[in-house]
């Protein structure tokens, strides 16, 4: 039998337990497409911030922020094309890109992992915007201020929210 390809997925906001769109990640592991690894926190800092909608972005600004907690998922090639879909990766949402991260509890073993990072084209505008100050996890509060798109204004588009909003003063 042929093995699946695995991609490790280091979730940090919304696909976390407890959280909003979580129960994609439950969707992908009733289907085995999908493990949970345990709780994990980046090796480098990272900036994470709140967007428009409580949407949590991690900044592919590596030395800048907080380590950041999270939980790391392995993920079959299926699954990711469902975790690359909610994330927008085709349109320019986020960019799934490497980071290392370990298990705090298991001796800081570094793991080579993917996450979903905002996009290159606003990252750093919102890092600014949000007065490059950071949090070290999106817990519950955050999570209780996050809109599902469903949820959100009749005709908004994500990316026009975000360019909006990185274009105040």
């Amino acid at each position: 039998m042929a093995e699946v390809a695995q991609t490790l997925i280091f979730a940090y906001g919304t696909l976390k337990q407890g959280h909003g769109n979580h129960y994609l990640m439950q969707d992908l592991i009733r289907k085995k497409d999908a493990v949970l690894l345990g709780a994990h926190v980046t090796h480098q800092p990272h900036p994470l911030v709140i967007g428009p909608h409580g949407i949590p972005y991690l900044i592919n600004l590596p030395g800048y922020g907080h380590r950041v907690k999270g939980e790391l998922y392995s993920v079959s090639t299926r699954g990711l094309v469902n975790l690359d879909e909610l994330e927008a990766t085709s349109i320019g949402h986020y960019e799934r890109l490497p980071i290392q991260v370990y298990d705090e509890k298991k001796g800081g073993v570094l793991v080579a992992a993917e996450a979903y990072f905002a996009h290159k084209s606003f990252g750093e505008r919102l890092w600014e915007r949000k007065g490059k100050v950071g949090l070290n996890e999106f817990g519950e509060k955050e999570g209780k201020e996050y809109v599902r798109k469903e949820d959100r204004p009749e005709g908004s588009s994500i990316l026009n929210d975000i360019t909006s909003f990185v274009a105040l003063p």
